[in-house]
């Protein structure tokens, strides 16, 4: 083995970029990459440590000794370590051990930008060459701004892949490729038009459920080889379903091998523990205002989007990252220099993130788990806003879930948090979650939270779907919770399949996959889902009876849908609705459908729209809403 040569993959331009934290291919120079040197093939080997007094590689391949393989630190005052090793081949094992000029402390680290890592809890990074993956997905990337837009169908599974399913015979989760296999043909059969993966990042610690990850640029070891992923993502193309993957800006652990305290100094945190540490999940916070951390971060983001063709990305806890006082008392933070309690370095960076992430990539999305008021989370930059695509609509999550938990004979006293949403629903362009929070610690499954025997739970839970659906903005819900998952999910085991061999279940599954199927073909569901004009009241003011009623709507009226939904088990028989214009209603979904498990209540005729005015509408008819249902019409001639 040759020891350490000189070389370099940076050019000044580069350097200048990356000191400017405008640099966002660094994945294309940091790292291990093949390379080839005077005539001998090797690995380059590309470290950021500016505090460092020395630099060794080491490992499997000079027994993780750390004398012979010494890299070179380059000139331009950049901070970054550097060399060639001839004879090296992809695969090996490696890390960094830093002698620091802080006190003479010594540091053993994973690579940052390493493209693949050792099983945990093995530390290692692992060179490997991610390129000349053969892709088949150009026609999904040809006509994705189609499938992708803000105007078009969003039907997301969100998938922890370590307890989607699991191999029965051998006890444990599914691989990459197996996931490729089965998990695609479930999302097909259940016309879900994109999954989310929550974090795929390598990570130490099983119970983060990945949101403690280290690997920021390798898909995580325990389901396969990167490439494997690659074919996952490229088979859930091939099939017309989008991917979005969680990301994680807003903090990291401080695992010895990880970002933490990197050469000896505070490297990727911030130096100030009142900014550089979170309290409430043990883990440091990256300096936003530190250009080279901007640049990884970004870089980060835009691999993704590259190298793995990803659709989307849904960053991780944007509220903690936007305010400095975020879950501290007075005096364990500090205003900016306005004042004022909003980070302005972080605001700085989730703004270049947006720009870069929609100048660089056609028809991807950002999406924001974003708790708060926080003003303008979707609007564009250069009107002042922070360029995100979607956010995740809390508020209505948490009222939605806690007026569903209510019997239905109080409802009627809380009606107010069924109807609220809708006085904010177009500040922001809302994307409706059922995430992986609403099912763990306590809280239950969403099926666990519905009130009444197991035919008023599952009658509610259809209720839920088709509230959530004809509700104005996109859809996100956790896996187990389309089939009804009984019990809270545990990321230790699969979701429990066998639920599926009970009618209750096995319908109220085909009423989700029904359910998606006639939501993609209605485009009054979606084409005006972040506009007021996409949304009418009938009449909301129906607290007595638990009732709501509203029109969605698209570009072509023609498509206008009529939706009324009863929140109690009373059958609302002749049930008078305004109607804006005059024809027949036809019912066109129904979750109380007996093939759904429901009563079978509705409307199987054409019904005669009177031109006696209600609701301050020209016209009215009577229908029949079934109990804990939601129906759906349109008006035809």
């Amino acid at each position: 083995m040759g020891h350490v040569k000189s070389f370099s993959l940076f050019s000044e331009f580069d350097i200048n970029l990356f000191k400017a934290g405008k640099h966002y291919r660094l994945y294309e120079k940091f790292g291990a990459h093949p390379a080839t040197v005077d005539g001998e093939e090797g690995v380059y080997f590309a470290v950021w440590a500016p505090s460092a007094e020395q630099v060794f590689l080491i490992g499997e391949f000079n027994f993780w000794s750390s004398q012979d393989h010494l890299l070179q630190v380059r000139w331009d005052g950049s901070g970054i370590w550097e060399g060639f090793v001839p004879g090296l081949k992809m695969g090996v094992q490696y890390k960094y051990k830093i002698h620091s000029s802080n006190s003479g402390i010594v540091t053993e680290k994973a690579d940052p930008y390493a493209f693949s890592c050792e099983h945990p809890p093995r530390t290692a990074s692992v060179a490997y060459d991610i390129e000349n993956y053969d892709w088949k997905d150009k026609e999904w990337l040809s006509y994705r701004k189609d499938k992708n837009g803000l105007d078009k169908p969003y039907a997301v599974l969100e998938v922890h892949l370590g307890s989607w399913m699991y191999n029965v015979d051998e006890d444990r989760p599914l691989t990459y490729l197996e996931l490729a296999d089965k998990l695609v043909a479930y999302l097909v059969e259940m016309a879900y038009t994109h999954v989310e993966f929550m974090p795929v990042m390598e990570y130490p610690y099983d119970p983060s459920w990945g949101y403690q990850l280290v690997g920021y640029f390798a898909p995580t070891s325990r389901f396969g080889s990167p490439k494997e992923f690659m074919f996952l993502i490229d088979q859930l193309h091939q099939n017309d379903i989008g991917v979005i993957l969680d990301w994680v800006p807003s903090h990291f652990p401080s695992d010895d091998h990880g970002l933490g305290f990197f050469d000896g100094s505070h490297l990727y945190e911030h130096p100030d523990k009142k900014k550089g540490y979170h309290q409430d999940w043990k883990s440091l916070i990256f300096n936003y205002g530190r250009n080279e951390v901007r640049s990884f971060l970004i870089s980060n983001a835009i691999f993704w989007l590259d190298k793995y063709h990803i659709d989307g990305l849904r960053v991780d806890a944007v509220a903690s990252m936007l305010y400095l006082d975020y879950s501290r008392e007075d005096g364990e933070w500090e205003p900016n220099e306005y004042g004022g309690r909003e980070n302005l370095d972080a605001i700085s960076f989730l703004k270049d993130f947006n720009t870069e992430v929609y100048a660089s990539f056609e028809g991807v999305q950002t999406i924001a788990e974003e708790s708060t008021a926080f003003p303008m989370v979707t609007k564009p930059e250069n009107l002042g806003g922070l360029g995100f695509g979607m956010k995740w609509m809390m508020g209505w999550m948490h009222d939605t879930l806690e007026y569903f938990q209510e019997d239905s004979i109080n409802r009627k006293y809380h009606h107010n948090k069924i109807t609220f949403s809708l006085a904010y629903a177009f500040t922001e362009n809302f994307m409706l979650p059922l995430s992986h929070d609403e099912v763990v610690y306590g809280k239950h499954s969403i099926l666990g939270r519905m009130p009444g025997d197991k035919w008023q739970k599952l009658a509610n839970l259809r209720l839920l779907y088709g509230y959530m659906y004809a509700h104005p903005g996109a859809n996100l819900m956790f896996m187990g919770s389309e089939f009804g998952q009984e019990n809270e999910w545990d990321f230790s085991k699969s979701l429990d399949w066998h639920l599926l061999e009970d009618e209750g279940h096995l319908k109220t599954k085909n009423f989700v996959r029904d359910l998606n199927v006639f939501y993609k073909n209605s485009p009054a569901l979606y084409e005006k889902s972040f506009g007021i004009e996409g949304f009418e009241w009938i009449h909301h003011e129906d607290q007595e009876n638990s009732v709501l009623s509203f029109i969605r709507k698209g570009h072509d009226t023609k498509n206008d849908l009529i939706v009324v939904c009863n929140f109690t088990p009373v059958v609302r028989e002749n049930h008078l609705i305004g109607i804006p214009k005059a024809g027949h209603l036809v019912e066109v979904l129904n979750s109380d459908a007996l093939d759904y498990g429901g009563s079978g209540v509705g409307n199987p005729d054409k019904i005669k729209i009177d031109k006696k005015p209600w609701h301050f509408k020209s016209n009215s008819a009577k229908i029949c809403i079934p109990p804990l249902g939601i129906v759906l019409f349109k008006i035809t001639k």
